[in-house]
């Protein structure tokens, strides 16, 4: 989103302020989970549910029938990015659209739809492999756009705890702000502010299939796939920074 200039005195632009202050591209993609969850739930019946999540939800135990089926494998060719469009209800929907727009905003901002959707999408596919991987045989499936958003926060996390730089502008000779540098992977564990936010998000996620043994109940969590998309925004979002 273009920023905007100050008004120039004697001009009356009163009623210019944009009314959505996200970039278009975040407004659109959480626009388009609201509408395929409403679409899903509104519109589909039962069995039309039951076979949208047979199409479009990960599902790691077609790589096992497909050793004697391979067609069970070909939606695995698009169920791992599609499932990150798909949600279990409204509750997990919410949740997930908050925490798009929280972290995506500074990632549009810095570098584009295009970079910010491609970080969403391999995030989410980095995150079902970790899932395919802790849950191969077990028949569950994955739905959610957890594991796309937690790479989204991971890209975020290098940049976002870094002071501001400033410097001089080469005409005026006025202070201007440059915006953050991106942070080494070195740097994220040494800036005290980085270090503790990820460690704290790493522990968390990975405590998750702890918590059945202190409550002797499930929550759910695909924590598998919020660690796998973590680490792969964190490891991957360089090769968006633009160098000059």
């Amino acid at each position: 989103m273009s920023e905007q200039q100050p008004d120039k005195p004697g001009e009356g632009n009163q009623g210019s302020e944009p009314i959505f202050l996200l970039p278009g591209a975040v407004t659109v993609l959480a626009g388009l989970l609201i509408a395929i969850h409403a679409a899903s739930t509104m519109v589909l019946n039962l069995e039309g549910q039951e076979q949208f999540l047979v199409w479009f939800a990960f599902q790691p135990i077609r790589i096992v029938v497909g050793a004697q089926d391979p067609s069970f494998l070909v939606p695995l060719l698009w169920t791992p990015f599609t499932h990150a469009f798909l949600h279990g209800g409204w509750d997990h929907l919410l949740i997930n659209v908050a925490w798009l727009v929280i972290f995506a905003t500074p990632l549009a901002r810095r570098y584009g739809a295009v970079p910010m959707l491609l970080l969403f999408l391999i995030s989410a596919a980095a995150g079902a492999a970790l899932f395919a991987v802790s849950t191969l045989y077990s028949g569950v499936y994955l739905i959610g756009a957890s594991g796309g958003v937690a790479g989204l926060t991971g890209a975020a996390t290098r940049f976002i705890f870094q002071p501001v730089l400033v410097g001089r502008h080469p005409e005026t000779g006025e202070t201007i702000a440059l915006g953050r540098r991106l942070a080494s992977l070195g740097e994220v564990f040494t800036n005290p502010r980085s270090r503790y936010f990820t460690l704290i998000w790493l522990v968390l996620n990975a405590a998750v299939p702890l918590l059945p043994l202190l409550t002797g109940t499930s929550l759910g969590i695909a924590w598998q796939a919020h660690i796998g998309g973590f680490v792969a925004g964190l490891l991957l979002v360089g090769l968006f920074e633009r160098r000059n």
